[in-house]
């Protein structure tokens, strides 16, 4: 038996990959701290991977470690030897060098800012190192090098996160911000949850090449799995499970006019393919509990804006949803990166004349031709792809299921 190691676990992704590499039963031990030491000499398991916060932790109970994982100073993986002695290793080393060749950015001869003083940064450090970077400054908290003399540092041209600011469930929380920095070539987040962060939708807005860590977690298993089993794995099994891993992960959220369909085709394509709809108007009427109309008559739009921005925020933490969002939510350029954080942004665009006013009260108020006006360069900005949306509804599931 095998499995991940860690103190909270609940998000972990690492069984499925792990029932795709191997035929061998693999689970999640969460073990507070005052119980490490009775599990790790219990030894009922077989091999385990290690994650925060016990990668130095478990170094003490080691009987033996490979030259890598001493070199680097922390262990995340941890195979059982024939005497019944512990094994470590360190795989992140190797799911990080994956992510670097397979991000194209260049390291040899850079200077690299590495974020994050913890255990997880120290494979990054090695990495490095070993791929020729120039200069390689260690940003944390309270060391000579910190957030508060960042500045020092502006002449960076690789940024690496390996903290975990703007993980799930704190998404869209960033370690810093990126004005400033004149030369970046690259940044890399070695978060996987949600799929971009914060650092790496900036970067991404900057025109910056930029890759969070999905790559890095299957990478690192995969070699993982190798010392499990004794057995070698090709390399193409990581850009598989990586890419059917971000599609299962991603929401595909719906974006276009009031009226376009959105909600109707969210709720075909969620049973189409399994997966969990939500609609943000109909959880924004129930968390406030009155109409729409009602809060617009009451409260105005910049309070219903408001309410849509915190729903959205909630939803578009989701994974592997669909979600259909209201026509304006577009309107408010704080909802872009919550939008497409963790999705497929879809533009639903359907011919206005067709489009309902019914219920709808800036539909009402206001000329749709002048609404769409101005809410299509918005639409078009923050969606992946544009779907016609016109057409009967088969017609226009298709086009989408076609296009996901």
């Amino acid at each position: 038996m095998y499995g991940l190691l860690g103190e909270k676990l609940e998000h972990s992704f690492s069984p499925q990959i792990h029932a795709r590499l191997g035929d061998y039963e693999y689970n999640l031990f969460e073990i507070a701290p005052e119980r490490l030491e009775s599990f790790l000499k219990a030894r009922e398991f077989d091999g385990l991977n290690v994650t925060i916060p016990y990668k130095k932790a478990v170094l003490p109970y080691l009987s033996e470690i490979s030259e890598n994982a001493k070199a680097i100073g922390s262990v995340n993986t941890i195979t059982v030897l024939p005497n019944g002695g512990l094994r470590g290793e360190n795989t992140d080393y190797d799911g990080f060098l994956y992510l670097v060749q397979q991000s194209g950015i260049a390291v040899a001869g850079k200077k690299a800012l590495v974020l994050g003083s913890g255990g997880a940064s120290l494979p990054i450090l090695k990495v490095l190192s070993d791929l020729g970077a120039r200069d390689i400054v260690n940003i944390s908290r309270s060391g000579e090098n910190n957030y508060q003399n960042i500045d020092r540092h502006f002449d960076a041209d690789l940024l690496v996160n390996t903290t975990p600011v703007g993980m799930y469930p704190h998404n869209l929380e960033t370690p810093l911000s990126l004005d400033g920095f004149q030369k970046l070539s690259g940044v890399l987040d070695i978060v996987y949850n949600p799929q971009k962060t914060k650092l790496i939708l900036d970067a991404e807005r900057r025109g910056i090449p930029a890759c969070s860590g999905l790559p890095m977690l299957v990478a690192q298993a995969k070699r993982a799995a190798e010392l499990f089993t004794g057995e070698p794995i090709a390399n193409g099994v990581i850009a598989e499970i990586y890419r059917d891993l971000a599609r299962q992960m991603q929401n595909i959220v719906l974006v276009g006019m009031p009226g376009c369909g959105k909600s109707t085709l969210g709720r075909r394509i969620a049973a189409k393919t399994d997966r969990q709809f939500f609609d943000a108007d109909e959880v924004l009427v129930r968390k406030a509990g009155r109409t729409i109309p009602e809060i617009f008559a009451t409260d105005g739009e910049t309070e219903f804006r408001h309410l849509e921005t915190q729903v959205l925020s909630d939803l578009c933490k989701q994974s592997g949803a669909v979600i259909a969002t209201g026509g304006g939510a577009v309107t408010r350029l704080e909802n872009f990166d919550i939008l497409r954080q963790n999705s497929t942004v879809l533009f639903i665009n359907r011919d206005i004349s067709v489009l309902p006013c019914d219920g709808r009260p800036l539909s009402q108020q206001n000329k749709l031709s002048d609404m769409y006006a101005q809410r299509l360069p918005l639409y078009r900005t923050v969606c992946d792809r544009e779907i016609d949306g016109n057409g009967d509804l088969p017609t226009v599931e298709k086009r989408i299921l076609e296009r996901m």
